[in-house]
């Protein structure tokens, strides 16, 4: 196998990596962001404050991503798997 098809199919994988995490943390480091605003602007020194909102959010985003990311996976793994006659020969 030439070490190009590696590559490619290496990069193939970090970028589909990247696109799924990237989906559910974005926003969690939003909802983080918005409450270190409103601690700033409060004057509330509770670590524990942004805590719960960010796991709710980044559950919610897992529940309503899950079929997304489980089909973009399988998708990937599918075309992997279809591919290594071509990737050996």
């Amino acid at each position: 196998m030439p070490p190009e098809v590696v590559v490619e199919v290496f990069q193939n994988a970090l970028y589909i990596i990247i696109l799924l995490v990237a989906a559910v943390v974005i926003p969690g480091l939003i909802v983080g962001l918005l409450v270190a605003v409103f601690q700033a602007a409060t004057s509330i020194n509770e670590q524990t404050l942004s805590f719960l909102p960010r796991l709710l959010v980044t559950l919610g985003t897992l529940i309503f991503l899950a079929n997304w990311i489980f089909s973009t996976l399988i998708s990937f793994a599918t075309e992997l798997y279809t591919s290594i006659p071509n990737l050996i020969g």
